[in-house]
């Protein structure tokens, strides 16, 4: 049983013109459900139940108990697509939990110890503010710790530098892909720089 529950219904008017009538005309949000050894479905959910859901940050790395049409099924976030000035959720991607199975889910980044390279005159950029991960559904962590206290200034954070949890492995790393996800610049701006421009 999983605290993060969804009601859902089937749907058969299917494409992107369907999907704007069911956004418009009943506040719905289209989704896909698919994994495991099932056919994919397409389905609808409430606009204001999702908004709702999801406002709690740990139901993106969360086990989801998705009700559709009275049939129960454990699901995770794979993919959400949001308006881009609204932010509003348009649209979601989920993955069938199969136990015993490795799924793939984006998880949340969570930076701590940020006042350590402030002090030392740098600045921090976010380079992401989620991961994708791999794992067993027992495993998924609510989110993903990046520690800068030893952060020095010109440093970049790759993937390679974080610990991941245990049985949990890093999708994009395991592709050879070692991206950044924080760095530790100099001020952009000198504050001498600054205060000459302003007289």
């Amino acid at each position: 049983m999983t605290d993060f529950i969804l009601n859902a219904q089937a749907r058969t008017d299917l494409g992107k013109g369907a999907s704007r009538r069911l956004r418009r005309l009943a506040s719905s949000v289209p989704a896909v459900v698919y994994g495991g050894d099932k056919e994919p479905v397409s389905i609808t959910m409430l606009a204001k139940e999702v908004a709702k859901l999801f406002e709690n940050e740990a139901a993106f790395s969360h086990v989801i108990e998705l009700n559709i049409d009275g049939k129960k099924e454990n699901v995770v976030v794979k993919a959400m697509q949001r308006h881009p000035a609204k932010q509003f959720i348009m649209h979601a991607d989920f993955v069938r939990v199969v136990a015993g199975q490795k799924l793939t889910a984006i998880v949340p980044v969570h930076f701590i110890n940020e006042e350590a390279p402030i002090k030392k005159g740098g600045e921090i950029s976010h380079v992401v503010a989620e991961i994708e991960v791999s794992c067993e559904a027992k495993d998924l962590p609510e989110f993903i710790e990046v520690d800068l206290a030893k952060a020095e200034v010109g440093t970049i954070i790759h993937l390679s530098d974080l610990k991941a949890p245990k049985g949990v492995e890093f999708v994009a790393l395991a592709h050879g892909d070692d991206k950044a996800v924080a760095n530790v610049h100099a001020p952009r701006v000198a504050p001498e720089a600054a205060e000459g421009a302003a007289e």
